[in-house]
């Protein structure tokens, strides 16, 4: 009779358990189908808009309602140009795509040739609707829907020259990584052999090192002869080199080392022949009006074994129109990874807040109920951002307002706040310089903290008047903690 008992219970349990879950699903259900309805039922803005999802095999167009407006186009360059044709006789103008891959690259390109308005969207503006049927059918649909009611945003694309340099400046940085990866292995190779090279001197593909290398790979292997091969201004001394450059030279590790630095060779060929196109680039960016002399440097240029081997200071300042080296923090690669990205032009961006917005760099408020739930920075990878955090990490030692600005946030924030902040104020001064054309104005970090003191004093000020209390001021005494 127990045992009776417990299965008609356990029964009874599966029962309200499936009704719980049905009842939830039916709620699920109607509320994906109420967002939508509220998207079908705004009204159309762009009349003869056309919604794209991007594959690598085909591309589903849809330009209308119709199940006759909604095609599939292969994505070969004849089935491109039979998108053009069916989008002109549809009479469209506009055209909403989602940026998927590099497959959208071709299409948008000869559709913004045939004259089209084209909208790049972030992949996470077409999916708002959770749980939506997934096929591509289904989803140039819904994004031909939504660029039709007005709630697409196109994503930032620079001119075509900036695009130009943009390409070759990422080319760049692919060669730099592939070159450090083979320096890597020739430090294995020469940490096998129990050749201390690494640990004395700081670059083994500086002069001292790849004279030693070369040395190495030709058959030398007297320590005296190769610490003879020292630069002059290496740091190491010639005893401390030949010390530890006596190992055991096995075959198998000097061929893995030959290999390595004939890898490490060829990607500097290469980034030697990038750095000719990016000059050429930067020519061809020049702009055509008369600017005053380029001022000498106020600080030596320090030494980076992979900057490009041309003035990129001097052709920077003729595309651009000011020298984005005077600010703090910014040196030439960095000046020229901005451009590469942006532009010299940043006018897309109204403000100064849509351009740090952009760039993640500002707090994302979430605020619910009135309390705010989080307020970190947007995540994402901006190239931008990454060079201006790149920059600030510079700025540690620095004796400006920015240097001390970055040490006054990191002892109370920790220094991952800190380098945003900091960031985030660099891309202002960038922004301000390149959209109005102010020159940077360098200030000490005196002045930093003689204005940190002055706000804490009318902080103060300002609570003591609340409490009823008055603030007396005295000056202070310069003798004081001295004898």
């Amino acid at each position: 009779m127990a045992k009776r008992n417990s299965s008609s219970t356990q029964a009874e349990q599966r029962t309200s358990y499936r009704r719980r879950q049905a009842k939830a699903r039916s709620k699920v259900a109607a509320t994906k189908e109420a967002e939508v309805r509220k998207v079908v039922g705004l009204p159309v803005t762009n009349l003869h808009a056309a919604g794209i999802d991007i594959g690598s095999w085909s591309h589903w167009v849809c330009v209308g309602t119709d199940a006759s407006a909604i095609r599939e186009f292969a994505a070969h360059t004849d089935g491109l140009h039979a998108v053009v044709a069916f989008l002109h006789e549809q009479q469209v103008t506009t055209v909403a795509m989602e940026s998927t891959g590099v497959y959208w690259i071709p299409l948008y390109e000869l559709l913004e040739a045939e004259g089209f308005e084209v909208l790049l969207v972030d992949p996470s503006y077409t999916k708002q609707v959770r749980g939506r049927p997934k096929s591509d059918r289904l989803d140039c649909q819904w994004i031909y829907r939504l660029h039709s009611v007005g709630l697409l945003a196109a994503a930032f694309r620079p001119d075509e020259k900036t695009c130009q340099l943009r390409s070759y400046l990422r080319q760049r940085a692919n060669l730099v990584r592939y070159a450090g990866q083979h320096t890597q292995h020739m430090q294995k190779a020469l940490e096998q052999m129990n050749l201390k090279l690494t640990e004395i001197i700081s670059d083994i593909t500086g002069r001292t090192g790849e004279r030693i290398l070369q040395a190495i790979l030709r058959g030398v292997r007297d320590p005296q002869k190769l610490a003879k091969l020292r630069h002059e201004r290496c740091k190491a001394s010639e005893e401390e080199i030949a010390q530890a450059l006596t190992g055991t030279y096995r075959e198998e590790h000097l061929f893995a080392l030959r290999q390595a630095y004939q890898a490490w060779q060829f990607y500097r060929k290469q980034r030697d022949q990038i750095d000719v196109q990016i000059e050429q680039q930067l020519a061809r960016m020049k702009q055509d009006r008369a600017l005053p002399a380029l001022k000498p440097r106020s600080h030596p240029k320090s030494y980076c074994p992979n900057e490009p081997r041309f003035d990129v200071r001097t052709a920077l300042y003729y595309v651009v129109g000011i020298d984005l080296t005077e600010i703090e923090g910014i040196a030439e690669m960095t000046a020229l990874t901005i451009i590469s990205e942006l532009g010299p032009d940043v006018s897309k961006f109204a403000t100064v807040k849509h351009f740090c917005s952009w760039l993640g760099l500002c707090p994302q408020v979430k605020k619910t109920g009135g309390r705010i739930r989080s307020s970190g920075t947007r995540p994402g990878v901006n190239r931008v951002a990454v060079a201006l955090r790149m920059a600030v990490t510079g700025l540690y030692a620095s004796k400006g307002a920015l240097g001390a600005y970055l040490r006054h946030k990191k002892a109370h924030l920790g220094a991952p706040k800190a380098i945003t902040a900091t960031a985030h104020k660099l891309a202002r001064l960038v922004y301000m310089a390149l959209k109005h054309g102010l020159t940077y104005v360098r200030q000490t970090q005196e002045d930093y903290q003689a204005k940190v003191r002055d706000q804490q004093l009318k902080s103060l000020k300002k609570k003591a008047r609340h409490l009823g209390v008055t603030i007396v001021e005295q000056p202070s005494d310069p003798t004081a903690g001295t004898e």
